[in-house]
């Protein structure tokens, strides 16, 4: 087993009942793996714990097969997945989500839900169904939108020489800055202040974030282009 698991003590676990895992991991763009999956699952089962995998980004620039963590054996028995529509479907502010897994697990979810709120619009419903009526074809023809995208993101952060994975997936960009930057803040400031153009500081997803910066693929090529055009006039 992988010695991040192995790390973890027993007693670090006394209490533990949720085990939350979000892969392709946001921020980062960490694709994962079945490996990973099948670890994370024989954690659960032997420490007692409920998995909830967070996988939105699962068909976002996503080269290989889309991952589901039910594609581990006998994964039902511990694990629940989420998914948004949001980012599958481009349905962004509609907060149309779902939740799959086994039946008694979804009925118990239901029983505390059904007392948060009483449904969604249903026009909203009625789409979200036609959506998942899409082909492949129309995944693909997005993700060569995104794909473009990324090319001129990736060229912003080489221009800020930063470092980028090329591995990454879904609908951002992580890249880590130069060691000359206090931290990722700095530099975002700099680009902020003298080319008006910002990017998302790092560090405001936690510490570990603080030498990264991240651009979002959903702004369109124009805008993309010119941010680029202006950080190059940049003196780093």
């Amino acid at each position: 087993m992988d010695t991040r698991f192995s790390a973890i003590k027993k007693e670090d676990l006394v209490g533990a009942k949720l085990l939350w895992v979000n892969y392709p991991n946001m921020p980062t763009g960490a694709a994962g793996s079945i490996s990973m999956l099948e670890q994370i699952i024989q954690f659960a089962k032997t420490n007692k714990l409920l998995v909830i995998n967070d996988n939105p980004y699962s068909l976002i620039l996503n080269e290989e097969r889309p991952l589901s963590i039910f594609q581990v054996e006998d994964a039902k028995s511990v694990a629940l997945e989420l998914n948004s529509l949001s980012k599958s479907h481009n349905m962004a502010g509609w907060r149309i989500g779902l939740l799959t897994g086994r039946a008694d697990y979804i009925s118990t979810v239901l029983k505390v839900k059904s007392n948060v709120d009483s449904g969604m619009f249903l026009p909203m419903q009625e789409a979200a169904v036609k959506a998942f009526e899409n082909t492949d074809d129309w995944h693909n023809e997005r993700n060569e939108v995104y794909v473009k995208r990324r090319v001129i993101a990736t060229s912003i952060m080489e221009a800020l020489n930063c470092v980028v994975d090329a591995n990454q997936v879904g609908m951002f960009l992580w890249a880590k800055i130069e060691d000359k930057w206090e931290d990722s803040g700095e530099l975002a400031d700099k680009i902020l202040y003298e080319a008006n153009v910002f990017i998302t500081p790092g560090f405001i997803f936690g510490t570990k974030g603080k030498r990264f910066l991240r651009i979002s693929l959903c702004s369109p090529e124009t805008m993309l282009s010119e941010a680029l055009k202006r950080i190059k006039s940049l003196s780093l």
